[in-house]
C-alpha cells in the first residue's frame, strides 16, 4: 500500500510537470506576442508539482522561467535566489544567478544586475552569455549616469537662468521704485514750495510793538515838519525876489 501510494504520489508530480512543460512550449510557439495564458497555467501546474515534490530545483527553475516570462520580473528573481542558496551544484548556482541577473535588467534595476552576473562569473567565468548580459548591463549604467548628468547640468542651467531672470527683475524694480521715488520727490518738493509760496502770500503782516509804531509815527511826523519849513522858505524867497524886481 504504501509503495503504490508513492506510486501514485509520483505520477501526480509527473502529471504537473508534464501539463506544465506543455502549456510552457504552447507560450513559446507564437513569437508574435507573449502569450501569457499558457505562461500563467505553465506556473499553476509547476506550482502543484512543488506541492508534491518542494525541494526539485528542476520544477523551481521552470517555475522562475515561467514567472519570468509573464513579466513577473520581481517574483522570478526571487525564485531564482533560493535556487541560488539552496542548490549545491555548481553549475545549477551559475544558472541561478544569470537568471536572476536577467530578472533584476528588465526591471532596469542595473546595480543588482552587474552584482548577480558577476557571482555567476565567478563559478562559470568562461560563460559568454552571462559576460555577455554583463558588459550590457555595465553599458546600461554608463548610458543611464551620462544622462542623469546631462538632466543635472540642464536643472542647474535652468536655475541659472531662473537666479538671472530674477536679478534682471530686482533690478528693474529697484530702477523702478528708484524713479518712482524720485518723482515722488519731485512732487513733494514742488508741492511744499507751492505751499510755502501760498503761505507766505497768505501770511499777515508782521506785528510791530507799541514803541516801535510811535516812533515811526515821530519821524514822519518831524519829516512832514522840515517838509513844510522847506516849502515856506522857498515860498518866501520866491516873493522876495518879487518884490526886488518890481522896485527896480
Amino acid at each position: 500500500m504504501l509503495i503504490s501510494g508513492f506510486v501514485l504520489y509520483a505520477q501526480k508530480e509527473r502529471k504537473f510537470v508534464r501539463e506544465g512543460n506543455q502549456m510552457y512550449e504552447l507560450g513559446l510557439k507564437d513569437t508574435a506576442k507573449l502569450d501569457t495564458i499558457s505562461f500563467g497555467k505553465a506556473e499553476v501546474a509547476y506550482r502543484r508539482a512543488l506541492e508534491i515534490k518542494p525541494e526539485d530545483h528542476q520544477w523551481q527553475f521552470n517555475l522562475a522561467d515561467a514567472l519570468y516570462k509573464q513579466k513577473k520580473a520581481d517574483e522570478s528573481a526571487k525564485e531564482f535566489e533560493n535556487i541560488a542558496e539552496k542548490t549545491e551544484l555548481p553549475i545549477d548556482k551559475a544558472k541561478a544567478f544569470h537568471n536572476m541577473g536577467n530578472s533584476y535588467l528588465v526591471q532596469k534595476k542595473l546595480d543588482e544586475s552587474i552584482a548577480t552576473y558577476k557571482k555567476a562569473l565567478r563559478i562559470a567565468p568562461n560563460d559568454k552569455e552571462t559576460k555577455y548580459n554583463l558588459a550590457y548591463a555595465m553599458k546600461m549604467k554608463k548610458e543611464d549616469e551620462k544622462k542623469k548628468q546631462q538632466n543635472k547640468d540642464k536643472d542647474k542651467d535652468k536655475n541659472k537662468d531662473k537666479d538671472k531672470d530674477k536679478d534682471k527683475n530686482k533690478d528693474q524694480n529697484k530702477d523702478q521704485n528708484k524713479d518712482q521715488n524720485k518723482d515722488q520727490n519731485k512732487q513733494n518738493k514742488d508741492q511744499n514750495k507751492d505751499q510755502q509760496k501760498d503761505q507766505q502770500q497768505q501770511q499777515p503782516p508782521p506785528k510791530i510793538s507799541k514803541q516801535n509804531a510811535e516812533q515811526m509815527l515821530q519821524a514822519l511826523e518831524n519829516d512832514e515838519k522840515q517838509t513844510q519849513e522847506k516849502v515856506k522858505k522857498f515860498q518866501a524867497l520866491k516873493a522876495e525876489k518879487r518884490n526886488v524886481d518890481k522896485n527896480w
